[in-house]
């Protein structure tokens, strides 16, 4: 491996183009050397939401289509895709989803689409926060693990990548709960680096060519960025996706508790990639910013000191808000809430603030994108500073 994160251009899916990126995307790693004949590989794709491919939400399908290829033409025995998005974790939904994200064409190529709807539960004495946590068995029949995400923006977040997407590995079902629990979002992301490093994969790829910005993770706009990204270190990879969307790492809960636990450095410049990663920049990518990690930034810790304390916080905080010429009065936010505080008042949803943990979920899983991400006067002037 002659570096941590690895990029080439690549503008569009065609297949044939896909085809020349994806051998030079790995190149640098040592390609595809470590899969052997007869082994059995997961790709843990990103399939959050049941729309097309042209709108960005998930893994493209094009690039599911050629690593599949690929695997079968270095003699993987099976190749399996799967997912499991917020909804419940079955055959009839997770077929659905399959059907509308268009990955069903990877059929076509070698691949199968995970039919196992089993639940496992695991002890990891190690973790920083998640002892015990329930994930899809699928993953256990598999000899390795490849993560391929997409680049977007995500409202509790920042920013969905390689180590978000594998929160994907919690059962639908049981993704609510976990966010009850860990609904401080330092704890949260804590919890989804436990699961990286619980059952971790062998590879990530990042599936940057069209990415998210604005009302992500699935409501926002399709932004080009250009690029596909890959490495075996997911926090490397994502502190590289960050610096390209002009993100910074304390605005990632995901970046600043990997760096707190000594998982991954805290300049990007103490990561080496195959080429300068500065030239994919996006100079105006809309990110939705933490505004609470604003304040651990160089400069305004000096500037507000003691400020930073839990009223600060109060009046910092990001929440979701309802946009409501948008809002259709489908009630589905109400249904997807852990904490169960939105009510439906004369067709559209009302949010009890005392109650609310600010998890995002119904920001993330509104159909129409109508739920936003909202940040107050003096996060938007911090972020100024």
């Amino acid at each position: 491996m002659s570096c941590d994160v690895s990029l080439v251009r690549c503008t569009d899916y065609e297949i044939d183009h896909m085809r020349q990126a994806l051998p030079r995307l790995l190149e640098p790693l040592g390609g595809l050397s470590w899969v052997t004949p007869g082994m059995k590989i997961v790709i843990k794709a990103n399939l959050v939401s049941g729309k097309p491919p042209e709108d960005a939400v998930t893994t493209h399908p094009a690039l599911l289509c050629v690593l599949t290829e690929m695997l079968k033409a270095k003699g993987a025995a099976s190749v399996v895709i799967g997912d499991s998005p917020g909804g419940v974790y079955n055959a009839a939904y997770l077929n659905r989803i399959y059907q509308k994200c268009g990955i069903t064409a990877a059929e076509q190529y070698g691949a199968v689409l995970n039919q196992n709807f089993g639940i496992t539960e695991v002890h990891f004495p190690e973790a920083a926060v998640a002892h015990e946590f329930k994930y899809t068995a699928y993953l256990d029949d598999a000899d390795a693990v490849i993560n391929c995400c997409k680049l977007k923006t995500h409202g509790m977040m920042g920013m969905t990548c390689a180590v978000k997407n594998m929160y994907g590995m919690v059962p639908g079902s049981v993704k609510s709960e976990y966010h009850y629990r860990y609904s401080d979002p330092m704890d949260f992301a804590r919890m989804i680096i436990d699961l990286n490093r619980a059952k971790p994969a062998r590879l990530h790829i990042v599936d940057a060519v069209v990415g998210m910005e604005g009302n992500g993770p699935t409501a926002g706009t399709p932004r080009e960025i250009g690029c596909l990204l890959a490495g075996y270190d997911p926090y490397r990879l994502d502190m590289i996706c960050a610096g390209i969307i002009g993100l910074p790492p304390a605005c990632i809960p995901t970046v600043a508790a990997a760096q707190g636990l000594g998982l991954c450095p805290d300049e990007p410049g103490d990561i080496t990639t195959n080429e300068p990663w500065q030239s994919f920049i996006v100079p105006d990518f809309e990110n939705i910013r933490n505004a609470e990690a604003l304040a651990q930034q160089d400069g305004n810790v000096a500037l507000w000191g003691r400020m930073k304390d839990r009223l600060m916080k109060v009046f910092m905080r990001s929440r979701p808000a309802v946009q409501k010429d948008e809002c259709i009065g489908c009630a589905e936010c109400g249904r997807i809430c852990p904490a169960k505080v939105i009510t439906m008042v004369n067709g559209k949803p009302r949010i009890d603030r005392k109650k609310c943990i600010r998890c995002f979920c119904c920001q993330e899983f509104c159909p129409v994108g109508a739920m936003k991400v909202h940040r107050t006067p003096i996060a938007k002037l911090l972020e100024k500073l």
